[in-house]
């Protein structure tokens, strides 16, 4: 059971992890995905559009150069207007732009160029041929075609840069989108794990812990009451001891001066038992209080159980009371003979109380397998069963309380000292009973096992 549980709950918590490492790696995975979008796209976009910014400033350096030449026919400035020219050709063919419509626009601008450049040739053929100082502005108009052609070609490489940055977009939103659906699967998962898991945990691990610490609070406030009264009666009977001998050795010289026959010697016998009584009651409180501890050995089951019966046969025989021994399977209990047969004096003595003239009381002891003092182990349980009438529910509530009796003459100590006695030997003291069909109360001993 408990490996099965164990398996379980790997195997659950083992998928739990792997949903998480899932959720975790598209989620660094989309947000680093987003992260290089936004990079590549931030450069991309500062590249073309300084291409074109550069390239467009270019082409108005070369008109203005052209047009001082034109102006005043000083070669100087044709030298200057080539160089111009062959830095920014250079400058064109050192450009490099990934994306494709970008490089058709930047071949078009290249040929563009030449076109410009065979534009400006024509205009140099005319001013160096012609004698007049300035020239119609017609000249001009085929190399302003091809200048403004030049300038609109530079704008065409921001549409087709946005044109790519559109495209990327859209690529990147389908691969978000697809984690998306992968992160709300998963999470969905998670839920539906998460949810079966807590069920199974409450109910396989937190119910029965909720079950036992009941159980044990229980005995724990019973534990804290015992301490508490035990302590207060060790007290109550060694001040009421110390006087008690006194009276006592007091009557016992006090008796030896009274004749036999009068009724102060009579009196006198019932203060000797009642003195008697009061001993036995402060013997009671003073096991109640400071139990001995056990000296446990191995024992057959069968050697308590004969000896109690041997020695009580004649009393409950006396009382009109069916007493047996039921055959006793070979077995061996950890335990303390001695306390152990107190026990079930007890016990055996409650019953013939209980069960009366014409009553069967029964002693018997079997093996079993349970759970004691939080594990599985083996067990031997003596039981004394009677055919009484059973216990109402209102007395099982203050059952084992000490000083709670329900016999005008009784302590209220003889279950409670049973208990805490089976309780030292590592075991407990349970009963089953129904009202008119008789009480069995079960002494649960750890079993003996060879080592």
């Amino acid at each position: 059971m408990i490996s099965d549980v164990k398996l379980r709950l790997i195997a659950f918590i083992t998928a739990i992890v792997l949903l998480v490492s899932v959720i975790v790696w598209a989620a660094f995975t989309s947000a680093r995905l987003v992260e290089n979008s936004r990079v590549q796209m931030a450069l991309a976009d500062s590249e073309s559009f300084r291409i074109a910014r550069e390239f467009q400033q270019g082409i108005l350096g070369l008109n203005e150069r052209l047009l001082q030449f034109a102006l005043t026919h000083n070669t100087n400035e044709w030298i200057e207007f080539r160089k111009q020219w062959s830095f920014l050709n250079d400058w064109i063919d050192q450009q490099h732009l990934l994306a494709p419509a970008e490089k058709q626009v930047l071949d078009q601008i290249d040929v563009a160029y030449d076109d410009y450049y065979r534009a400006a040739q024509q205009i140099e053929t005319k001013v160096a041929s012609s004698r007049e100082k300035t020239m119609p502005a017609a000249e001009f108009s085929a190399l302003q075609r091809e200048a403004d052609r030049l300038l609109n070609l530079a704008f065409q490489i921001k549409e087709a840069h946005r044109q790519t940055l559109v495209a990327s977009l859209a690529g990147t939103t389908r691969t978000l989108d697809r984690f998306q659906m992968l992160l709300l699967s998963a999470l969905f998962l998670i839920v539906v794990f998460g949810s079966w898991l807590a069920y199974f945990v409450y109910k396989q691990l937190i119910a029965p812990l909720e079950l036992k610490l009941v159980e044990s609070q229980a005995l724990l406030e019973r534990q804290e009451k015992l301490v508490s009264l035990g302590t207060l009666a060790a007290g109550v009977a060694h001040e009421i001891r110390n006087p008690l001998t006194a009276i006592k050795a007091w009557l016992f010289m006090h008796q030896r001066t009274l004749r036999p026959g009068t009724q102060e010697e009579a009196d006198a016998k019932v203060i000797s038992q009642e003195i008697d009584r009061l001993e036995r009651i402060v013997k009671d409180f003073l096991v109640f209080a400071r139990p001995s501890e056990p000296t446990l050995r191995s024992i057959s089951a069968e050697e308590p159980l004969r000896e109690v019966h041997q020695l009580l046969s004649p009393q409950l025989r006396k009382a009109g009371i069916q007493f047996t021994l039921e055959s006793v399977p070979p077995m061996r209990a950890k335990a303390d003979p001695q306390q152990i047969k107190q026990v079930l004096i007890n016990l055996v003595q409650n019953a013939g109380e209980a069960v009366g003239q014409n009553g069967r009381v029964t002693l018997r002891a079997r093996p079993d397998h349970m759970r004691l003092r939080d594990k599985e182990t083996d067990v031997v349980i003596f039981e004394v069963a009677d055919t009484g009438k059973g216990i109402s529910p209102d007395i099982e509530k203050r059952l084992f309380d000490p000083f709670f009796s329900t016999k005008e003459t009784g302590t209220g100590l003889g279950l409670s000292i049973a208990a805490r006695i089976v309780e030292k030997h590592g075991g407990v003291l349970q009963y089953r009973t129904r009202v008119n069909h008789g009480t069995t109360f079960m002494i649960v001993l750890p079993a003996f096992r060879e080592e």
